[in-house]
């Protein structure tokens, strides 16, 4: 494939020529063209050339900056989208693989006869026409099919259908929770202080005069039910029917239940005491304004996941999970590790009866073949139950690298975006056969990478640099993984050579002040205790699935927020904490932050500026010089999202919607202000040459030059400099940014607050989608924080974090089931020791010793 004058974005006018049916890796620092490259113009313009080769209209799809493509073959881009949005989406349905489950139940289940409880063996009937709707969408209409009877009493029973075995169909799905597995409940500390009188107060959303309005309410209706309601006295310190009485009001089953004379008519009016009830109202404004997404998301603040107790949140209904195959149910099955549900597959052969397997084999093969794809791709750990929405980014890449395994297809260009996030060392061993088998089918592979175990199993890398940003979009190096680490200029060939590495932290803080984490036991955490030092640079890794997101942020972070959020914030108390016995230590804390990838804004209008507070002393500093003042120009002129400065024929976006007949909309360049945003008096106004809209387009560097004498800006601008956002335009909308460029401006505006230097800081592998030198400017933001006392607990694969950590958690041995398990702990040297001393299951531990990257040089 022969790439001639490349011109997108940062792009210099690339030439290159990528091999095919080879494994080649596209790397270079962070905002250095990578994904330009690849992605936004050799593979948008093969899907193109694809389109027109069909005869389809291409209109809707421009060509990208670029002379000339040749050679390319149609290209797949395995990218890192979640594998399903939906609750009910999961693994098992995005993957197909819960279908096959399905039908095999249906077509060989056993089943205990509702009337008089015998076993009904299987009727080895096809599933009826119509009932092989996918599993992603909503709750649809299951056939039932013909009913059968009973061999021991003759009752009519149901017919076994795929519905039957669907969450997604009422005739499969848990009537209690319809087939969601979960149940909201309102987390009544969130109304109510309990430990305050409602005379004084208790009701968090009761204003004064609210107060007493209802408190004569409140008394009218207890003496209705001939009751006392002292309203006075601590809420805790009610009897159950008045606290009952508060939250849930007259009406409700919750207090009904307490009335000693069950048919007692409930008062005529409100001011006879018809009291609806604090939590019943909340739920009543919730479902009225549930279209109100601002609204919605604060009034879910105060609610509580829990898990279904009817279906203990399997999802399906009882007659559903009765049915088994050789002993076990479809639902025991779903909470199989994939790994161990292909050993059970692989076996069903030998429990099956003739018929049995007559009716089974079709349906065992493809299922065979699905499953062990994917414990191929490394994610033999996930099981089929878990939620789409709970997986990440790399392990959604996996499932669809998968599938790609069984297509078949030859002469194709695959193109991937950083498969190994997520994954530890030990995994991308696994990953990278997985590429291999790829291109040995006869197609292309071409990865954007930094990982430099990647890196040396290719067959050709192309190195793109030498910087970031503006300077970036130039070849570096180019060839062998030998090659570019023998070429001088290129950083990613003085990583690879070893010229370049991460100095090692010599002197560790010293602090005796620990968290002490006790008995988690949720999902895989196999009933663990866990000291976390504070004070330091703290590692928890392991391998996919070994439990550190579970230890980390779904116990230790949630129960931190709890403690140590002020009541108004707690964002985070909306799921309940994993089970556990107890955490220890607080006393050592005051503040807790949690960086993760969430997005920062899904509104267009947002942008790096906006979120890291840099905008507002930007529009302000303009509207100081002379040129705006004559004007009578205000700060709010310079923002394009609000009526004044902007240009009014694009809204200040820049650009307009053109919608096309059969088409999508195209965007185009404003003509009235040519995509500047503003209006050209607003333009006039020069500060050190720059107009507000070159402000915006410039990157966090150059503004750093031109705004180095203002404090206020440029300490916020160092800030985005030293996480590694240095090449990020500072009008880059929101919803562009990717996870971990939005984790690091999380982090950026953390470092701006003023801190006691008691602070948590958890976040959620911060290296994604860093090259080795950004990963180095990222340490020393890091270990800043720790100097400051902070204390900065990391869940992290990254060799070079590992090493630079001051101590190191390893959670394994293995994922999923086999995972759960503290196997190491203490200074990197000493999980390194221990495992040569095999003292320790540690994987990690091996991988820590010296030279263990040359292991997977020249193997490919």
């Amino acid at each position: 494939m022969h790439i001639e004058g490349a011109r997108l974005h940062n792009l210099k006018n690339v030439s290159l020529t990528i091999p095919k049916q080879k494994l080649v890796v596209v790397t270079g620092l962070s905002g250095s063209g990578k994904s330009t490259l690849v992605l936004d113009t050799l593979h948008r313009e093969s899907h193109r050339q694809y389109m027109e080769a069909w005869g389809v209209a291409t209109a809707g799809v421009s060509r990208p900056s670029v002379d000339s493509i040749t050679g390319l073959s149609p290209s797949v881009s395995v990218d890192q989208r979640p594998a399903g949005r939906g609750p009910r989406s999961t693994v098992g349905t995005a993957t197909e693989v819960f279908t096959y489950l399905r039908l095999l139940w249906s077509r060989i289940g056993v089943r205990p006869c509702p009337n008089c409880g015998a076993e009904i063996p299987p009727s080895y009937a096809h599933a009826p026409e119509g009932d092989e709707e996918a599993d992603e969408g909503g709750v649809e209409a299951g056939a039932e099919g013909e009913g059968a009877a009973c061999p021991h009493c003759s009752a009519p029973v149901p017919a076994l259908v795929m519905g039957s075995f669907s969450f997604n169909k009422p005739a499969g799905a848990c009537p209690s929770c319809t087939g969601l597995g979960e149940v909201i409940r309102v987390d009544v500390r969130t109304l109510v202080d309990e430990e305050s009188s409602v005379a004084a107060g208790a009701v968090r959303g009761w204003p004064r005069q609210l107060v007493e309005r209802n408190l004569p309410l409140l008394r009218a209706a207890a003496r209705h039910y001939d009751l006392t309601f002292d309203t006075d006295a601590p809420v805790a310190e009610l009897a159950v029917s008045s606290r009952d009485l508060l939250l849930y009001g007259v009406e409700s089953p919750e207090f009904r239940s307490h009335l000693p004379v069950p048919g007692i008519e409930p008062p005529a009016t409100v001011s006879a005491g018809r009291f609806e009830g604090v939590v019943t109202a909340f739920m009543r404004r919730y479902a009225d304004r549930v279209d109100d997404t601002a609204y919605r998301q604060k009034a879910e603040r105060s609610m509580v996941k829990e898990t279904c107790g009817a279906c203990a949140g399997t999802r399906l209904r009882a007659e559903s999970r009765a049915v088994t195959v050789h002993g076990l149910g479809i639902t025991d099955a779903s909470r199989l590790p994939l790994d161990e549900l292909a050993d059970w597959v692989a076996e069903l052969k030998a429990f099956s009866t003739g018929d049995e397997w007559r009716f089974a084999e079709p349906v065992v093969a493809d299922l065979e073949e699905r499953v062990r794809r994917l414990v191929d791709t490394g994610v033999g750990y996930l099981t089929l139950d878990q939620s789409s929405t709970s997986l990440s980014a790399g392990e959604s890449q996996r499932l669809r690298l998968a599938a790609l395994l069984g297509s078949g297809l030859t002469g194709m260009l695959y193109v991937l975006d950083e498969p190994t996030i997520g994954l530890h060392p030990a995994d991308t061993a696994r990953l990278i056969d997985v590429l291999r088998r790829l291109r040995d089918l006869g197609n292309t592979v071409l990865v954007i990478e930094h990982d430099l175990d990647v890196l040396w199993a290719a067959d050709h890398v192309v190195d793109i640099g030498p910087g970031a940003g503006r300077d970036g979009g130039r070849v570096v190096a180019e060839g062998t993984p030998e090659e570019v680490a023998a070429t001088e200029g290129s950083v990613t060939g003085a990583y690879l050579s070893g010229r370049l590495q991460h100095p090692v932290r010599k002197q560790r803080p010293l602090s005796s002040a620990e968290l002490v984490v006790r008995g988690a036991r949720a999902h895989n955490l196999g009933d663990v205790t866990v000291r976390i030092p504070l004070g330091r640079l703290v590692t928890v890794t392991g391998p996919s699935g070994s439990g550190k997101s579970t230890l980390i942020l779904d116990v230790l972070g949630r129960v931190a927020h709890q403690r140590l959020d002020p009541p108004r914030v707690l964002s985070m108390s909306t799921v309940a904490p994993g089970e556990h016995d107890g955490i220890d230590g607080w006393e050592h804390l005051d503040r807790v932050v949690t960086i993760d990838q969430e997005p920062i804004s899904r509104l267009p209008r947002s942008n790096a500026a906006t979120y890291a507070d840099v905008f507002t002393p930007v529009r302000e500093l303009f509207a100081a010089q002379e040129a705006a003042r004559s004007r009578g120009l205000t700060p709010a002129a310079f923002s394009f999202n609000v009526p004044g400065g902007r240009c009014e024929r694009c809204e200040g976006a820049g650009v307009l919607a053109v919608h096309m007949h059969f088409l999508p909309a195209v965007e185009v360049r404003c003509p009235g202000c040519r995509g500047r945003r503003f209006r050209s008096e607003v333009l006039a106004v020069r500060y050190d040459g720059y107009d507000i809209a070159e402000v915006l387009a410039a990157t966090v560097d150059e503004a750093l030059t031109v705004f180095r004498g203002v404090r206020q800006i440029a300490t916020r601008l160092q800030r985005l400099s030293d996480v590694g956002l240095g090449y990020l335009p500072l009008g880059q909308p929101a919803t562009t940014i990717s996870g971990g460029e939005a984790q690091r401006l999380k982090l950026a505006k953390e470092l701006g607050r003023r801190t006691t230097g008691r602070t948590l800081y958890l976040l959620d592998e911060p290296t994604t989608g860093l090259h080795a030198a950004d990963t180095a400017r990222l340490l020393d933001v890091l270990q800043r924080l720790v100097d400051a006392g902070h204390s900065v607990v990391t869940i992290e694969h990254n060799l070079d974090v590992m090493r630079a950590s001051d101590w190191i958690i390893d959670l394994g041995p293995e994922g999923g089931a086999g995972g759960g398990l503290v196997v190491a702990e203490g200074t990197p040297e000493q999980v390194a020791d221990a495992v040569a001393e095999g003292t320790t299951g540690s994987r990690t531990g091996g991988f820590l010793r010296e030279g263990v990257r040359t292991m997977s040089r020249g193997s490919g």
